[in-house]
């Protein structure tokens, strides 16, 4: 059990340390949610089934997390790239999404745009571009074109040089936060029914023409839109306004107004378009996903209680017995609606004078309270 998972759960949820380290400790004997709560409670210091539940929940995704970080660090060093700074960033890595955008610039890559272009040898002109000095693109351009590379223009030499600059643009971890920030916080969905589907779909009628906030949009939406994608009748799409995201990213990266700029420009576009966005959306899909998810459970767990807080035998009065051995047999006596009229513990399984009390108790609670 790392200590630093325990000391880090403590403080996110407001308990005490041992607690968490007793919790964790009867999770990897085996030991079930339920079980703990209802057997344990010397042990955890009488945490409740939520309690539990999130420190089980948080330290698997921790434990994920360390696994996601030690698989990256073996393989940086197995390719001679992990730098101290690097691993230093990666060891702080506190969420998923941040330690993959650390590494998503060295991660290996399928053959891509920006993978041809550097092949071609243009990633020495896509630097002068970048530079965003005071120069003619095309004059710059112009050393590169090389029919043999398949580079029969200047304008070509210039598109690989843009390939390669929004490859650098989609990886730059300052940009994927913002990004990640305006998604989930100005993000749309929308929805559209696919032509020709408008009979077949019809229970997903009011999604037709759809359109809401990502944060501001219920489970119960969500998950429906999510259906209607899935079963082949709606379109579903999840991003922010497409001119604030581009004001993000040209403010991070276009730093003039010149020639260079415009081609950084017309990079950073490019890179939004065909990589970013696609990745972004892809992420609040299923950020929106889970969140969802979990609302559902909350809402049907909520229902399932007040159903079994119900009155279990309808109109009666009610005394119900909890068992136990050495804690003793827990009572309560409930009335018509379940409102609880009196609680105590019997003892009738330590001794036969406990055994003689107890039956005495019952009868006394029970004419007491007209079970």
């Amino acid at each position: 059990m790392d200590e630093r998972h325990v000391f880090k759960i403590a403080e996110e949820l407001g308990l005490a340390a041992r607690q968490v380290q007793a919790t964790a400790e009867l999770i990897a004997e085996g030991a079930t949610v339920p079980f703990i709560a209802r057997y344990r409670k010397e042990v955890t210091g009488s945490l409740d089934e939520v309690q539990i539940t999130a420190i089980r929940d948080r330290l698997e995704q921790l434990a994920e997390l360390d696994k996601r970080r030690e698989a990256i660090l073996k393989s940086l060093e197995e390719r001679e790239l992990l730098t101290d700074d690097l691993k230093e960033k990666i060891l702080a890595a506190e969420t998923m999404s941040v330690l993959e955008d650390i590494y998503l610039p060295f991660r290996p890559k399928r053959r891509t745009r920006a993978t041809v272009a550097r092949e071609r040898g243009l990633e020495p002109l896509a630097q002068i571009l970048f530079a965003q000095e005071e120069r003619d693109p095309s004059v710059e351009a112009a050393p590169f074109v090389d029919p043999e590379k398949s580079i029969s223009s200047a304008e070509e030499a210039l598109a690989g040089a843009r390939d390669i600059i929004a490859e650098w643009v989609s990886e730059d971890q300052s940009a994927r936060a913002a990004l990640r920030d305006l998604f989930a916080s100005r993000g749309v969905f929308r929805t559209k029914v696919i032509i020709g589907k408008e009979g077949e779909g019809s229970k997903y009628r009011d999604y037709f023409e759809w359109e809401e906030p990502v944060p501001k949009s219920p489970s119960h939406r969500i998950l429906a839109m999510r259906r209607g994608e899935k079963e082949g009748y709606l379109n579903l799409t999840a991003l922010p306004p497409e001119p604030e995201a581009l004001f993000i990213l040209e403010r991070l990266f276009v730093k003039g107004e010149n020639a260079c700029s415009d081609q950084v420009r017309l990079a950073v576009q490019d890179s939004y378009a065909r990589l970013l966005s696609p990745s972004m959306e892809t992420e609040i899909r299923l950020a929106t996903k889970e969140r969802a998810d979990d609302e559902a459970i909350r809402i049907f767990a909520d229902n399932l209680r007040q159903l079994l807080m119900a009155s279990p035998l309808g109109q009666k009065n009610l005394l119900a017995i909890d068992p136990g051995l050495r804690t003793g047999c827990k009572i309560v006596c409930l009335d018509r609606q379940g409102k609880l009229l009196h609680n105590e513990t019997i003892f009738p399984l330590l001794s036969e004078k406990g055994r003689e009390e107890s039956a005495r108790r019952i009868l006394e609670l029970s004419a007491e309270f007209k079970i």
